[in-house]
């Protein structure tokens, strides 16, 4: 009697699930917790659903699809996780910024949900161009300095007269009047994309010559001298930033992105250390300098001490999570409105008084997801480049994430960067949307099989 087995070719050619079902499903959960939220907004303080309530369903209803069949089409091997968690993220922010704005005032008459919304469909519009024009990511790899010339650029814009603009002591923004209309948009969004693309190029090709080591020193292999020159002229951009654009988020994030990139690639801890002692000195040397430096710092150790002035942002702040407590008032019950910049800077805190700890937590649950995700990507990516540009785009979230979290719970130094997916801000949002894009265009590779990976390349 004989036995059918398989041949071992056989079993290594299996394709594996493209899991669009499961993503799916996923999505229709984020979309009815989204929903659930908006309707108990409504509910509390107005007492009925609102029409904000139908097109807010039938908008980002459609667009999830959208952002759906896209991947089905463009993309169907991507991680199935990374577009529910995202989606369930911008579900509940829009639904907070709705929330913020009835406080506000009960009948709005531009509403920033509003603008928001459009801004969710315009960043699942870039989604889609980003899916069906980057067919593979390693096509971004020849155009490492041109990332870098567009990225300084869009740096260097608010800097510029008639359209560069300064809003609450940053000048971070571009003011462009278009239909009568004015629009503010935040350059260094975009700019932390292209940058990353052009790090992760450098990296690629420069990786062996930095992880050579010149000495030991208590166990850490420290780079040649000849070799500092990339990682201090990251330091002296990225102050360059603090001092002429007056943003520590910005500069904070971009630093901290380049240590973080430059280690992965060479696996160096000598780079942690010495972008460390820059970043120390770089601090130490700011703070010295700079008043509005100081007065983070200040407001930092104790804001308490001008409570009802400079303080009072992150004093409002901390009020609110303690009155949230562990299971939080519920949405619409607290009054996250008495925290100034609620809708930006401070929406964390926001939540942190209506879904209490326990919502806070299950919210950077979420970041986790994604930065988990997105790390694993790099991981099971076959080319270096992919492998460092899907860790680049993780890691910036992750920095952000850590630092907006950080400054609203007093843990550091404000900074003014927005929470990703979140936050009021249409530059923020759209950008977001493209890095997943990105993102999944990487897992798509990673994940692909073989012959399928053959025909893309053709």
């Amino acid at each position: 009697m004989s036995t059918a087995t398989a041949s071992p070719a056989a079993v290594s050619t299996r394709a594996p699930k493209q899991r669009r079902g499961t993503e799916l499903a996923l999505l229709v959960f984020a979309y009815g917790i989204a929903l659930a939220a908006f309707a108990q907004v409504d509910l509390v303080l107005l007492d009925q659903l609102s029409t904000d309530f139908t097109t807010f369903a039938i908008v980002f209803g459609v667009g999830l699809a959208v952002a759906h069949v896209s991947l089905r089409w463009l993309a169907p091997y991507a991680d199935p996780i990374l577009l529910p968690t995202v989606s369930l993220l911008n579900g509940l922010g829009l639904a907070m910024i709705h929330r913020l704005d009835l406080a506000d005032d009960l009948t709005p008459s531009d509403p920033d949900y509003v603008a928001q919304l459009g801004w969710f469909v315009l960043g699942i519009g870039l989604f889609f161009a980003v899916l069906f024009l980057v067919r593979d990511h390693r096509v971004l790899q020849r155009y490492t300095y041109t990332a870098m010339l567009v990225g300084l650029l869009l740096l260097v814009l608010p800097l510029l007269p008639f359209i560069g603009t300064e809003i609450n002591g940053a000048r971070i923004w571009i003011q462009l009047n278009l239909g009568g209309r004015s629009f503010s948009f935040q350059p260094a969004e975009i700019a932390k994309i292209v940058l990353i693309v052009f790090f992760a190029g450098y990296l690629v090709v420069k990786r062996d010559v930095l992880a050579l080591a010149r000495s030991r020193v208590m166990g850490i292999d420290l780079p040649r001298g000849r070799d500092l020159g990339p990682i201090l002229v990251a330091w002296a951009a990225s102050l360059g930033v603090l001092v002429f654009q007056r943003d520590l988020g910005t500069s904070l994030l971009f630093f901290g992105l380049f240590v973080a990139m430059l280690y992965i690639a060479t696996e160096r801890r000598s780079w942690i250390f010495i972008g460390g002692f820059l970043f120390t000195a770089g601090a130490l040397v700011a703070y010295q300098l700079f008043d509005h430096v100081q007065l983070r710092v200040s407001i930092w150790l104790d804001p308490f001490a001008d409570e009802s002035g400079d303080g009072f942002q992150i004093a409002q702040s901390l009020y609110g999570f303690a009155s949230g407590g562990v299971l939080g008032v519920g949405m619409g019950q607290g009054h996250p409105d008495f925290v100034p910049f609620a809708k930006t800077d401070f929406i964390m805190a926001a939540f942190g008084e209506e879904l209490g700890l326990t919502g806070v937590m299950a919210l950077l649950v979420l970041y986790a997801i994604i930065i988990e995700r997105g790390m694993r990507t790099a991981v099971a990516c076959r080319d270096a480049f992919g492998k460092l540009l899907a860790a680049g785009l993780s890691t910036a979230v992750g920095i952000q994430v850590f630092v907006v979290v950080g400054g609203v719970m007093k843990l550091i130094p404000l900074t003014g960067l927005t929470t990703p997916f979140l936050s009021y801000g249409g530059s923020s949002l759209i950008a977001n949307w493209v890095l997943v894009a990105l993102l999944l265009r990487v897992s798509d590779a990673a994940r692909r099989p073989p012959d399928a990976r053959r025909e893309v390349a053709t």
